[in-house]
């Protein structure tokens, strides 16, 4: 346990240093701003981040992946439908519900009461999710059912209010954030998993993308009801006098995520609990090792969410302030974070480490890493561009959604599965609330609509690993039949 906990210690600290260092740069460069004042907040955020991560990662492997994994494996067994597709429901309600990120975003639209919003989205995402069990079990085509709730939701933006479509589309990333990830992911592969027929492969993932489209179309159905108007509160950048002072607003916060990470982690375990008691019936040691992996996610997520909340959110609304004066600097250090930023998102690194073991090695999370970190960089990129020139987020969503399902009869279609669930985990806690603030403050200095031309960086950086993490399918797709060139080729090639 000490060496896996060093290990993980380790790759989240080289995760967290790139942005640390790029952050520190842009500080020693503009000592005349308000960026230094917030470098001793900044950097005990980082801390936490890394120490954050390690246990979140160590505590989702022996807990969430393997309740997940459990529940799926016995459900598909148990050939229930019925009880299939009620607990997927529950599971896409609660889970959703839970989400930190999506009470935050609730906050936006003062026309939508919150607990309202937050519920619907709740039942929306619990439908979806439902939705992808249904696709599972009757062996329906991924790429049909996706691009026909994907035109819906295109179809639905029409007719929502303007200012209300980036919100929408942002609403897909923040509901399949770190909570609901390594868990939906494992209950997909333990549904496709206790399959026997040859599409099985294809089935173990796709799950997460049905969990993010589902809810654009439901916040713009809601927005269209509501006639819906978001609205954006200025954000207020801390000043500390001393470092006693940065550690008294830490020690304020951690109680306060700790209690919100609590509440959200509590419906998980009564229904795994009942489960277990009824179906389960796990053995004690099992059940002791993933009551500690609950406990370890808790402690790991309190800390991340203290630490990039407090510190990391100033920050990032400060340094967009800052480089607000020069568009050049300002898209080239948002593309340059954007690469080193997806490696440091919790979500990210527990798909493509599930990736990498349920395809036995022949997807690589090196390659998928890669592959995420050069769309979250196109992807921040292009926000910043859209932000200092004002086109429409239309002209960016639109024809990357268009690329992305043209590409999909000429890819592998597990990559095509593995790429649409990249873009809903790609885009989490780290880009709404770093990159996210870059915007704002980039925005607001330079007299912009925050809410048409700020929000929908989490949309985008949902958008271009769609077309990345296809494009590698298809680069390996091109290289098998190289390989292979001297029989008929098939996708059983990359089997496993």
């Amino acid at each position: 346990m000490k060496k896996l906990l060093f290990e993980q210690l380790n790759k989240s600290f080289k995760s967290v240093i790139p942005i640390v260092l790029i952050v520190l740069i842009i500080s020693v460069l503009n000592v005349d701003s308000n960026l230094p004042n917030l470098l001793p907040s900044f950097i005990f955020g980082a801390l936490l981040l890394v120490i954050g991560m390690t246990f979140f990662d160590i505590g989702a492997d022996i807990s969430m992946i393997e309740i997940g994994s459990r529940m799926g494996n016995h459900l598909t067994r148990k050939r229930n439908i019925a009880l299939i597709l009620f607990l997927s429901f529950i599971i896409g309600y609660i889970i959703t519900v839970a989400e930190p990120d999506l009470n935050v975003l609730a906050t936006q639209i003062p026309s939508v009461d919150s607990n309202l919003f937050i519920n619907v989205v709740g039942i929306g995402v619990g439908l979806f999710l439902l939705f992808a069990t249904l696709r599972m079990l009757l062996h329906l085509s991924f790429p049909v059912i996706l691009a026909i709730f994907c035109t819906i939701a295109f179809i639905l933006a029409i007719f929502a209010p303007s200012e209300f479509m980036p919100l929408a589309f942002d609403a897909g990333g923040v509901t399949t954030g770190p909570l609901s990830v390594p868990f939906i992911v494992a209950l997909g592969a333990g549904l496709s998993y206790s399959r026997h027929d040859k599409n099985k492969k294809d089935d173990s993932f796709g799950i997460i993308s049905f969990c993010s489209i589902g809810p654009v179309i439901i916040v713009l159905i809601l927005g269209i009801i509501y006639n819906a108007k978001s609205s954006y509160n200025p954000y207020v950048i801390p000043t500390y006098d001393t470092i006693t002072s940065v550690i008294e607003v830490y020690l304020t916060n951690i109680p306060k995520y700790f209690k919100e990470v609590s509440l959200s982690l509590l419906p998980i375990t009564i229904l795994f609990l009942i489960y277990n008691l009824i179906f389960l019936k796990v053995k004690k040691k099992t059940l002791r090792r993933i009551i500690f992996g609950l406990i370890y996610t808790l402690l790991g997520l309190t800390l991340f969410l203290t630490g990039i909340n407090v510190g990391f959110m100033p920050m990032g609304y400060s340094v967009g302030k800052v480089l607000s004066s020069n568009g050049i600097i300002l898209v080239f250090v948002s593309t340059l974070l954007g690469y080193f930023i997806v490696t440091s998102e919790p979500a990210v690194d527990v798909l493509t480490e599930q990736i990498e073991q349920i395809t036995n090695g022949n997807i690589k999370k090196k390659i998928l890493d890669v592959a995420l970190s050069i769309a979250v960089a196109i992807a921040t990129g292009l926000s910043l561009v859209r932000l200092l020139t004002g086109i429409s987020i239309w002209y960016f969503l639109l024809p990357g959604y268009l690329f992305a399902i043209l590409m999909m009869p000429f890819v592998p279609k597990v990559f095509t599965s593995i790429a649409f669930d990249s873009g809903g985990v790609a885009s989490g806690t780290m880009t709404a609330t770093f990159i996210l603030p870059i915007a704002i403050g980039a925005c607001e200095a330079l007299g912009g609509n925050v809410l048409t031309d700020a929000f929908g960086v989490i949309a985008m950086v949902a958008t271009i690993p769609l077309i990345t993490v296809q494009a590698v399918g298809l680069i390996y797709k091109i290289k098998t039949k190289i390989t292979y060139n001297d029989t008929k080729y098939n996708e059983e090639i990359i089997d496993y």
